[in-house]
Order: structure tokens, then sequence, then C-alpha cells
């Protein structure tokens, strides 16, 4: 299989993590977003021009949540995507969660200090970092909640949930997230840097 992927990308490392817990090894294609060649490379294979992308043999899916559970279910004996009809459930619950609410919120405050000074030259817009703080601070409420009485978000294992949940926070400390004030939720991520799969997507900035 081939992933078309780039270490800076959150959602890439999603995947990342998923095929390292699985034993997975891909023959990557690393995509350079500030080439025009490579943009229309990957616009080929994935007409939103959005990593990663996933292809296996002449089957080509893109979504960092799709590809990790397609992996899941080609994976026999695994534990991470479950078979059970509600921890199932409860696994999708959070990777939608984390695509449509937790991973947008940090992706104002990465934009903001991480992105736009290189590619509009600009400084981070002080209300934009408000409006990204302040959705943070919504989502990282609920996700704190959850874990004060858990060591994971399903289950009593990793899950594919918490590999989508914690991906955009690889961001943690130079998009400043403002995140002092959740102690079960950075227990876990404390847990998550433990994990042989995190250890080993990590990658030098």
């Amino acid at each position: 299989m081939q992933l078309y992927y780039n270490h800076y990308s959150s959602n890439t490392r999603r995947v990342l993590l998923a095929a390292d817990h699985f034993g997975i090894a891909f023959d990557l294609v690393e995509i350079n977003l500030a080439s025009q060649d490579d943009r229309r490379r990957l616009e080929e294979v994935n007409p939103n021009s959005k990593l990663p992308v996933l292809i296996d043999g002449d089957f080509i899916l893109w979504e960092s949540c799709a590809i990790m559970q397609y992996l899941a279910d080609g994976t026999p004996g695994q534990t991470a995507w479950p078979q059970e009809r509600r921890a199932r459930a409860d696994v999708s619950r959070w990777m939608f969660w984390a695509c449509q609410h937790f991973g947008p919120a940090i992706g104002v405050l990465t934009w903001e200090y991480i992105w736009k000074k290189f590619v509009t030259g600009q400084d981070p817009d002080p209300q934009e970092v408000a409006r990204g703080e302040s959705d943070l601070a919504d989502t990282a409420r609920v996700l704190d909640k959850h874990l004060a009485t858990r060591r994971w978000l399903v289950g009593d294992d990793v899950t594919l949930a918490d590999f989508a949940v914690v991906a955009p926070l690889m961001y943690k400390d130079k998009a400043r997230l403002p995140l002092d004030d959740y102690p079960h939720l950075l227990a876990w991520f404390a847990r998550v840097h433990e994990l042989p799969a995190w250890q080993r997507t990590t990658h030098a900035w």
C-alpha cells in the first residue's frame, strides 16, 4: 500500500499511528505542499488536495479516519476498532468529534502561530487567536471531563478514537495550545506519549 503523506500533517499522523499500532508498513510518498508539482500529483488522487491518501492496488481512499478504519478491518485480531456494535459506535463518535470539533479548534491556532507567517508573511491575528482559544476551551472541557474517570477514550485500552483525537496535539507547544487547566486531558496525552506508536511516529520539527 502507498500512503501520500507529510510529516507536518496531523491528519497523516492519525494514520501513521494506527498503521504502526497494527504493524503495517507503507510505501511512503512524501508530498511537499509548497511544491506545485507535488500538489498536482496529490490532486490526481484526491480532488480535495488534502493529505493523507491511501492507495491499495486500484482502490484510492482519502479522509484520515476512513483510512484508519480500513486498515483496522484488514488486520485480523486487532482490538483498536472493536467488533461489538456499541463499542464501535463509541469509537466512531470520538473519531467524528475529533474531525468536527477538536481538530478544527486546534487548527485555528496552528494556522495563526505556525503556518500563517510561512504562507502569507503575516503575524497572528489576535481576534482569530481568541476565537481559536475559545473553541479549544469548549472542546477541551468535554475531553477533560470524559477522561476524569478513565485512562482511554473508549474501553480499557487504546483505540482508534485515541489516535484520532490525539493527533493534532502534536502541535501543542508550537501552537501555544492553552491546556494547563485540563489535567485529565494532559494525563491522557502523557499516556499516549508512552505508546510505541507515538514514539515511532514523532518527527523532529
